[in-house]
């Protein structure tokens, strides 16, 4: 048995709250919870996460370090000659 007067008050039913709405209920010290991001909204729960490489992130990462590739643009060169 808990000691008295020592440990916050438990709500069973506590209900989370997302953009307004009920979206579920937990065991909280507090009555209600406020979240901007629960697994019902996330996009990696979702399914819609979208990896985009708008920038050529890779692209540019190998030529700022001098990893390019050379044979790769030597013969883009030589086709061009062609």
């Amino acid at each position: 048995m808990p000691k008295s007067e020592i440990h916050p008050e438990w709500y069973p039913e506590a209900k989370v709250y997302c953009d307004g709405q009920m979206v579920m209920t937990v065991g909280s010290t507090k009555p209600e919870l406020h979240v901007d991001v629960w697994s019902g909204n996330h996009p990696f729960y979702t399914g819609t996460q979208k990896i985009i490489d708008t920038e050529g992130r890779v692209e540019r990462f190998m030529r700022k370090y001098g990893m390019s590739d050379t044979t790769d643009s030597a013969e883009g060169d030589a086709k061009s000659e062609a």
